[in-house]
């Protein structure tokens, strides 16, 4: 056994910070004077946290003393079970909150997406890494490993659940480009989505992104025909945005857009969400209004205020001071894990490392982004911090295998 000295103990301790953040905002955020207005099982939220929080020590434990090269043996085994699992979610699953990607196994159940999450990556880490010659420059190996993304991709948006869809297409951006993709070519996979979100806003703040993406994936790659097709995709993006906010999408997903631009459009329906977060957070201060004293919390004017709002209920108990923390926690976290990456010498491990990072920073991006009306909101969680069991027992799960990795990284030369 290698010195516990050599563990990223910082690690470690920034997950138990959250982890203890996030079971002071469950509790405040269900069973403080809030609790009134909530039914039973909403209450027993912050116990069953608590329960969760104490299995993932026990699984945190035992990742770590398992030999690394079996993240690798098992990688397409575990991905092939995922997809699997994802299937009888689809057909058998239950729906919550519109999306049918819960399944229960006797008295227990959970997301199957969320297993599908270290799947992926365990099996698209291996196959980019599996021999010295293959590279995302490579075509061929490039769309293999878009495939391995996309097919749990497709069944979460079957599921309806595109917030999570969402990101397993961020990996594909990520895990190419650390595996020798171009940076103009990386660019242009990424840039859609900037002009995407630029043309919900308006159409035309989206057309002079396209034109400046073009431009520097011009200087980047010096290729006319990249650059060309980049134009004209991001035309293609402002047009399929228009299209859907006019002719495709349902009325309350486009209210709720229209509230992200313009919360007062509907005050009291899709507006809502952003009015009342904002005021939380805003309402908190320098060192908020104290625990269990949130009136936007207390008094149940934040909606999901114990997962998808969670920061909001710590912004305004907390004020700036409890928000910046949080922050500041997992940015630490990030460069953590990146520096990890970097100081590891076999790109599997390098690989896996960077693809959780980009995991836990786009829930974190698009979770504080939605908190602080920066975002549409998407309904994703907050690592560690929101209310869920899968959620929190698979990110566990795949900081784990991090730390593992780390620890046990002397040892990956003996078998690859």
């Amino acid at each position: 056994m290698n010195n516990l000295r050599e563990l990223s103990w910082s690690v470690i301790f920034t997950w138990v910070l959250l982890a203890t953040m996030g079971l002071i905002a469950i509790y405040s955020a269900t069973q403080g004077p809030v609790s009134q207005f909530l039914p039973e099982y909403i209450q027993n939220n912050f116990y069953k946290q608590v329960g969760w929080v104490a299995v993932s020590v026990f699984i945190m434990i035992g990742i770590l003393i398992v030999p690394p090269r079996n993240f690798v043996q098992l990688s397409y085994v575990f991905y092939a079970f995922g997809i699997i699992l994802m299937i009888l979610t689809l057909l058998f699953g239950r729906e919550v909150n519109g999306a049918k990607s819960w399944i229960g196994i006797g008295p227990f159940g959970g997301q199957s997406s969320e297993i599908m999450k270290v799947a992926t990556i365990l099996a698209a880490a291996n196959y980019l890494t599996s021999r010295r010659n293959i590279s995302a420059e490579n075509v061929k190996y490039a769309l293999t490993t878009v495939a391995i993304i996309l097919i749990p991709t497709i069944i979460v948006i079957l599921q309806n659940d595109l917030g999570t869809a969402l990101i397993f297409l961020t990996l594909i951006p990520v895990m190419l480009f650390w595996s020798g993709l171009p940076y103009g070519v990386s660019l242009f996979i990424i840039s859609p989505a900037v002009i995407a979100y630029l043309s919900v806003i308006e159409w035309y703040y989206g057309a002079i992104a396209a034109i400046i993406l073009s431009f520097i994936i011009f200087l980047v790659q010096r290729r006319v025909w990249l650059t060309i097709t980049s134009l004209i995709t991001g035309l293609l993006t402002i047009s399929g945005i228009q299209l859907a906010l006019t002719q495709l999408l349902q009325p309350h997903q486009i209210a709720r857009i229209a509230a992200f631009t313009n919360p007062s459009y509907d005050p009291t329906g899709a507006g809502w969400n952003v009015i009342q977060a904002k005021t939380a957070i805003g309402s908190g201060g320098l060192t908020g209004k104290g625990f269990l004293e949130g009136t936007q919390t207390q008094l149940k004017f934040l909606p999901e205020q114990w997962t998808d709002f969670v920061f909001c209920v710590i912004g305004e108990e907390f004020g700036f001071i409890g928000a910046t923390i949080v922050i500041v926690a997992f940015l630490f976290l990030f460069v953590r894990l990146l520096n990890m990456a970097g100081n590891h010498k076999h790109p599997f491990a390098q690989l896996f490392i960077v693809s959780v990072t980009a995991v836990f920073f786009t829930h974190f991006f698009i979770n504080v982004g939605s908190a602080s009306a920066l975002l549409p909101v998407i309904g994703l969680p907050l690592p560690f911090i929101s209310y869920g069991g899968s959620a929190f027992i698979v990110n566990t799960v795949m900081l784990g295998i991090c730390l593992n990795m780390d620890f046990h990284k002397r040892e990956f030369s003996i078998y690859r």
